[in-house]
């Protein structure tokens, strides 16, 4: 029986010139790959909404939408955000190639375009983005809370494990947004003088830090990675649930996320914890406040902690 083929990589062509189009396409499927076509930027958004291609070659002038603004608008999707960019173009000026970089490419070619260095280069990208992927779902199986932006903060990507502790944490579905906010903040500052890179910062929601970020360096060009760690022990109020209720560190920061409407799973995430050893913490929580489920854990603890609040 014959082995069934391997899959093509699949190369997004988009150019506005037919003869060009027709000369690339024809290189390209002779080379193994498939092709897509986009005669313009619109139409490159509109396909890769239905198929993600490997990378994708782009012309950086064509009429209405350009290549730049193009890419920019690529890289908002978090689907194709990695898929590797090459541009295309009779521009050779420095802003021209320093205008592709920053939009989001990868690399740049100009035209006439050399069919051998082409290929060659698509090789390379190709490796390159496979091995990202790969070291992205090796972070994705380990649990790791990681974080990888560019260098206004905008986000590259999040495991997804640091995706829920992001949201969990600003209980927000928009959490990635203002971790990025203040990421940029902080990548703002990190070249001045005496600035200290090696200490980790805060996230701070409702006056009080929700997030440690921790910078573990660059990885990439304009690709910087973070580690994302709860600041639970940091808040004040599980010390007040200690107070009043005979719990462990653990149980009063189990108790106090249950007070604020979080899940199992989220609490877990948060806390760095199993969803069988959080229910083995409330089975205690609800033993030490005599009540016999969640909601009612959580009325005794928002009770303690508003009160604090009134007497402060």
């Amino acid at each position: 029986m014959a082995e069934a083929p391997l899959p093509r990589d699949i190369v997004l062509l988009v150019d506005d010139s037919p003869e060009a189009l027709g000369f690339l396409t024809e290189t390209l499927e002779g080379s193994g790959f498939s092709v897509l076509i986009a005669t313009s930027g619109q139409a490159a958004l509109n396909i890769v909404e239905r198929i993600t291609p490997d990378l994708i070659l782009l012309d950086a002038v064509m009429p209405g939408m350009d290549g730049f603004e193009t890419c920019r608008r690529l890289k908002t999707n978090a689907v194709v955000a990695q898929v590797p960019v090459i541009f295309m173009t009779g521009l050779t000026e420095t802003e021209h190639v320093v205008n592709a970089l920053d939009s989001g490419g990868v690399d740049y070619l100009t035209k006439p375009i050399n069919i051998d260095e082409l290929r060659a280069r698509i090789r390379v990208h190709l490796s390159n983005a496979r091995s990202a992927q790969s070291a992205r779902v090796a972070l994705d199986a380990a649990g790791r809370h990681l974080l990888a932006v560019k260098g206004n903060g905008g986000v590259h990507w999040s495991t997804p494990q640091a995706t829920r502790l992001i949201n969990a944490a600003t209980n927000s579905d928009d959490g990635l947004d203002i971790v990025s906010r203040r990421i940029a903040a902080w990548m703002a500052e990190r070249d001045k003088p005496g600035f200290a890179r090696d200490a980790a910062f805060s996230l701070k929601e409702s006056g009080q830090a929700s997030l440690q970020l921790s910078f573990l360096g660059a990885i990439g060009a304009d690709e910087y990675l973070f580690r994302l760690t709860a600041a639970v022990s940091k808040r004040p109020d599980d010390e007040v649930l200690r107070q009043h209720f005979p719990l462990t560190q653990r149980e009063s920061e189990v108790l106090l996320w249950i007070a604020k409407g979080k899940s199992n799973r989220d609490i877990g995430d948060i806390l760095g914890l199993s969803a069988r050893t959080v229910n083995k913490h409330l089975e205690q929580i609800y033993v030490k406040l005599g009540v016999e489920n969640r909601a009612s854990a959580a009325v005794k603890a928002a009770h303690v902690l508003h009160g604090e609040e009134r007497s402060a």
